[in-house]
Formats: structure tokens, C-alpha cells, sequence
């Protein structure tokens, strides 16, 4: 397939590729006579390459103009990688530790060259199957949203600074436009690309879609999503954006990007964790019945809100007189009027949180593209019945969402599930 200059490449023209192109090559040691290449990409929609010579590794991501988990007859604008490409940078800036450096961007090709996380690092979704826990993981994740989401947002920047990036990323609307589909509207109503674990959760599905106030809510968060330019969000942060060792936490794929709300990103990395939780009844054995690692996974929910707050907050506190045009400092310079306008915000934004988790999880259940947390189940009678625990607590998440006050009264309503 080509298009103004843009063609998919395979592995043979890859090589070619990266002869030609210095800012790859140079990160290759120039040796680029030997390269092993080799595609990973299990995703939904690009091509990703790993290419390693004797002194040197990049990956290469390539976006085409379709969803490859379907083909293309649902066609997606390759231009979702500019976004990636510019969010990545963005990110990286803010939060060095957790984010991949790109070494080269081609527009026309739709390709992005990066680091390669090397191994150790796993898939952290696949680390959550396999029972394996990560002490860092909530210190860093919470730290990546609390930097990419505070200096992103009117709490740091001025007005002209943020409309300027919030029209940057406008453009990003055919991503956009895909998670208005799958997470808040397909769910609710018949649609060709949904799937469940059928006949065990048919009634399931059917609960979900003849439910008014869970359709109420999910229109309140539907609203939220595409009116809401809060902060620079990653989009898709799931349990499989994320690339982890038990002492390194690197976030990956940030090709829905845009400014809107704080809440669907945090909401997002919690609602997997909790899919994660909810899947592990499925995958018991003889040597191990997980209650020790669903109760790892319960505090590592608890200590990644928990952590957030604390790190996002510290950094409000830090720049109160800064530049953010959201508090002037002028007005808000009161201690205790300062003080309730953060609890204020906090709890907004906690409750946003949960009810984009909720979305997030129905999504993963009843839609399009559910998660090897569940599907790696080969008992299907004992997945539908995690399945459906977990659907029922996303369910009651999400309409009683404002009725939670601490993390922890969250959880205890999923251990109560």
C-alpha cells in the first residue's frame, strides 16, 4: 500500500530504511549490514520493530492506514504517529525516567524511531498474569501522571500557552473519535464489533445495555471526554502501555493523545489493575491461589492514588505562584481558601478517575477489545464468572461513584464483589 510517499515496510525494506537514515543508523553504531529485525507488534493497530546490531538497538513503530486487528475495512489516519511522536517528546520531557526517547520521526512515513526497552522489561499486563509484583510500579506510575498531567495543565501553564497545545492536539480526532465508539457508546448498544464471553454473560450484556442510569453516567463521562481539555493525556493508558522490571516503569504508546480529562488516564492504569485483580481467580493453580498477589494488586491501587495525590499536589503547592492561570495567586493566596480549592479538585478529579475506570473495565467486557487478563482464561465457564464479578463491580462503580470517598472504600467494594 502507497500513498504520497508513505509505503508499509516489512523487515527486507526496514534495513533499507534505516541505511538511509542517519538519526537511526548513528544510534545502530553505523553497523547496519548485520541487523536483526524482528516484529513484535501484538497491538491493535501498528507495526513495531525491534532492530539491534552488534553495538546498538532502536525500535521501530510504523502506523498504517487501518486498524490491523480488524484489516481495512476500518480504515485510521496514519497521522495518529505525528500525535504519538510529539506526545512521546512531551512526555519524555516531563517525566525522563518512565518515557522512551524518540531519536527520529518521519511524517510522511508514518515511523517512529526510539529506544528500545530492552529486556528484562515485559509487557507489565503479562507480569500481572503471570503473578509477578513490581515494589515500583505505584511510586512511578504515579509519578509520570502526576509530572505529565500537572505541567500540562492551567494549574502550570497560561491560558495562551495551553489553547496553544490544546489546538495542536485537536487534530487528533480520528483516535479520539475511536474511544467515543468503543468505550462510551458501542458498549451500550448493539454493535458488529462487540463481543462477550457468549452464552455465559448474553444476559450480561444485554443488563448493560437496557440499563438507563449506567447510561446517564457513561453520557456524563462521554461529555467530560470530548468537552474537557484539562491536561496533555496519554489516551490509552492501559495495563498494556506499560513496560516494567521490578526496578524500572517505562510507558509506552501514546498515540491517543490529546488535551482532555486528568481522570481518563488515571482512571484508565487503576480500572486495568483492577481487570488484573478481578482475573486472578482464573488463573489458580495447585502451587498458588493468588490471594497474596490480588492483595499486591489491591495496594498497589490504593498506593498509585494515593501517591499521585500526594505528588500532584506537592507540585500545585510548589509552583502556587508560578504561572498557572487556572488560582491566581493573587486571589487565592489564602491558606485555607487554597486548601479547599485543592480538596475540591482532588475529589473531582478522584471521581472522574473512578468513573472513567468503570468505562474502561464495562469496555474490556461487553466491546471490541478485551484483555489477556481475562482471555488467557482457557476454563470459559470460570472466565465468564471473573468476567462478570468484575462487570458488576465497574457497573456499580460507575453510578455510585461520587458516593466514595477514599481509595480505599473502592476497593473494599471490589473485595465485597
Amino acid at each position: 500500500m502507497t500513498m504520497e510517499g508513505f509505503r508499509v515496510l516489512d523487515e527486507k525494506s526496514l534495513r533499507e530504511y534505516i541505511k538511509a537514515t542517519p538519526s537511526l543508523a548513528s544510534k545502530l553504531g553505523n553497523e547496519v549490514d548485520n541487523l536483526v529485525v524482528k516484529e513484535v507488534g501484538d497491538g491493535n493497530l501498528n507495526f513495531v520493530y525491534i532492530v539491534i546490531s552488534p553495538s546498538g538497538s532502536v525500535v521501530v513503530k510504523q502506523a498504517i492506514p487501518y486498524i490491523r486487528v480488524i484489516g481495512e475495512s476500518w480504515p485510521m489516519t496514519k497521522e495518529r504517529s505525528y500525535f504519538e511522536a510529539t506526545a512521546l517528546k512531551r512526555q519524555h520531557g516531563l517525566s525522563p525516567k518512565h518515557v522512551p526517547e524518540v531519536y527520529h520521526f518521519d511524517r510522511t512515513m508514518s515511523l517512529i524511531g526510539m529506544r528500545y526497552i530492552e529486556p528484562p522489561h515485559i509487557i507489565l499486563r503479562k507480569g500481572l498474569i503471570a503473578g509477578v509484583e513490581y515494589p515500583l510500579l505505584a511510586e512511578h506510575m504515579a509519578e509520570f501522571m502526576a509530572n505529565t498531567l500537572f505541567y500540562t495543565s492551567l494549574l502550570y501553564l497560561t491560558t495562551t500557552q495551553h489553547k496553544s497545545a490544546v489546538a495542536e492536539f485537536c487534530a487528533n480526532v480520528e483516535l479520539c473519535r475511536l474511544t467515543e465508539q468503543v468505550v462510551f457508546s458501542d458498549p451500550y448498544k448493539i454493535s458488529e464489533f462487540n463481543r462477550w464471553t457468549s452464552p455465559y454473560l448474553d444476559n450480561d450484556a444485554e443488563a448493560v445495555r437496557n440499563d438507563k442510569i449506567l447510561k446517564l453516567e457513561v453520557a456524563e463521562l462521554k461529555s467530560s471526554f470530548c468537552e474537557r481539555t484539562q491536561a496533555l493525556i496519554h489516551g490509552d493508558l492501559h495495563t498494556g502501555s506499560v513496560m516494567v522490571t521490578n526496578e524500572s516503569t517505562q510507558v509506552i504508546d501514546p498515540e491517543f493523545a490529546f488535551y482532555g480529562p486528568m481522570g481518563f488516564d488515571v482512571g484508565a492504569f487503576i480500572g486495568n489493575l483492577f481487570l488484573a485483580y478481578f482475573s486472578q481467580d482464573g488463573h489458580v493453580d495447585q502451587g498458588n491461589d493468588r490471594k497474596t498477589y490480588k492483595a499486591w494488586i489491591m495496594d498497589t491501587i490504593s498506593d498509585t492514588w494515593n501517591l499521585f495525590y500526594k505528588k500532584f499536589t506537592s507540585l500545585w503547592d510548589i509552583h502556587k505562584e508560578g504561572p498557572g492561570e487556572a488560582y491566581l495567586h493573587e486571589i487565592y493566596k489564602d491558606s485555607e481558601l487554597r486548601e479547599l480549592i485543592k480538596q475540591k479538585y482532588m475529589i473531582d478529579l478522584f471521581h472522574d478517575s473512578l468513573g472513567f475506570a468503570a468505562a474502561k473495565m464495562i469496555r474490556r467486557i461487553v466491546g471490541v477489545a478485551h484483555v489477556e487478563d481475562f482471555e488467557s482464561i482457557s476454563d470459559v465457564v470460570k472466565r465468564a464468572d471473573c468476567e462478570r464479578r468484575a462487570l458488576d463491580f465497574a457497573k456499580n462503580l460507575m453510578k455510585k461513584r461520587r458516593n466514595f470517598n477514599t481509595i480505599n472504600d473502592v476497593i473494599d467494594a471490589a473485595r465485597s464483589q
